[in-house]
């Protein structure tokens, strides 16, 4: 019987990701979404792809009972993975309770249920943000967590910080946290990626809307950094290479290959490319053009920051594989294919 997993976020960017690479896996996949910041067409893209229409229940993570209720009608789920959460740094600044509200009582919850139902492990979706501005880059699991600049920063480290204290509390339970740098991208079919509602907080699908004309132009953030090229510096990961160390990490723990209770995971390529180089690399790779200016920088924005995975690559045995230049047409794919689809 294939084992069933519930995912919280599943219809968003990187959960309907995942949803693929589960089910290409033989999982079983029920998601659960309250689609703030996605699609219910999110489900016929994933169809698409793997054959399989995942289960979805269209509900809040943050009420108890709908979770509850979830559990009760699909049994036997083994394992859960959360990326139900607000997630842009910006935002948080503007109505930080918000954030504290979606991304602290989902994991409570969450939490409170599985020794109820039985449920195994939880893998949680974190951010490189944890680290703060760091003292050296690449930036490996030993580095210190610094005060976060941003309310979406500190419900990741606060976040961190329940999953060890209650499952040192409890028997049985396992997680592992996965420390994103920056996903980018989208799957390769252009049936499934990145589109937020409303106008992007995210870099990428505003890059994309700016070259298709949806936007006027792109602002980059301050280019008077200490960088080679004066604009911030990060780690950007394809999205499918994210999805599929979810995989792997699910493995791991439902096969009771952790080493301890809370494992902790750096996702990244390992080289850090600035904004400016970024969108060089998008315009080499597709031809297009991105009409950008330089603006004063933005509150909450760290300077550079990237990864070393080699504990991800060691341990887990998962590497980032795709070329950003990939990574780049994949984007540009999925923009033309929502133009062609009269979406945006």
């Amino acid at each position: 019987m294939k084992q069933r997993i519930l995912v919280t976020g599943g219809t968003g960017y990187i959960g309907s990701h995942t949803v693929v690479e589960l089910q290409n896996a033989g999982y079983e996949v029920v998601i659960i979404d309250n689609l703030s910041n996605s699609n219910k067409d999110v489900l016929d893209g994933i169809e698409k792809i793997s054959g399989i229409r995942p289960d979805f229940v269209e509900a809040d993570c943050t009420n108890i009972e709908s979770l509850r209720q979830l559990c009760k009608d699909y049994p036997g789920i083994k394992g859960i993975i959360n990326f139900a959460a607000s997630k842009a740094v910006g935002e948080s600044l503007q109505i930080p309770l918000l954030y504290y509200r979606n991304n602290l009582m989902t994991l409570i919850n969450l939490l409170e249920i599985m020794p109820e139902f039985g449920i195994e492990g939880i893998v949680f979706s974190s951010s490189c943000t944890v680290y703060g501005e760091p003292d050296v880059n690449p930036v490996d699991e030993s580095a210190p967590i610094k005060k976060a600049t941003s309310p979406y920063g500190n419900t990741k480290q606060i976040s961190e910080e329940i999953i060890t204290d209650y499952l040192n509390s409890k028997e049985g339970l396992k997680s592992i946290i996965l420390r994103y740098f920056n996903p980018v991208g989208a799957h390769p079919s252009a049936e499934i990626g990145e589109l937020p509602n409303g106008v992007p907080q995210n870099l990428i699908p505003y890059l994309t809307q700016t070259a298709i004309g949806v936007r006027k132009e792109l602002s980059v953030f301050g280019n008077d950094y200490d960088t080679p090229d004066g604009s911030c510096i990060r780690d950007f990961i394809n999205v499918v290479d994210l999805a599929k160390a979810h995989v792997i990490a699910v493995q791991r723990m439902l096969e009771n290959k952790s080493e301890r209770k809370v494992e902790i995971f750096n996702l990244g390529t390992g080289k850090g490319v600035s904004v400016l180089e970024l969108i060089n690399t998008f315009e080499s790779a597709t031809g297009v053009k991105v009409p950008h200016k330089i603006v004063g920088r933005r509150a909450g924005d760290i300077e550079k920051v990237w990864a070393n995975p080699q504990k991800a690559n060691n341990v887990l045995g998962w590497k980032a594989e795709i070329p950003l230049s990939d990574t780049m047409i994949s984007a540009w794919k999925w923009q033309l294919k929502l133009r062609e689809r009269g979406i945006m």
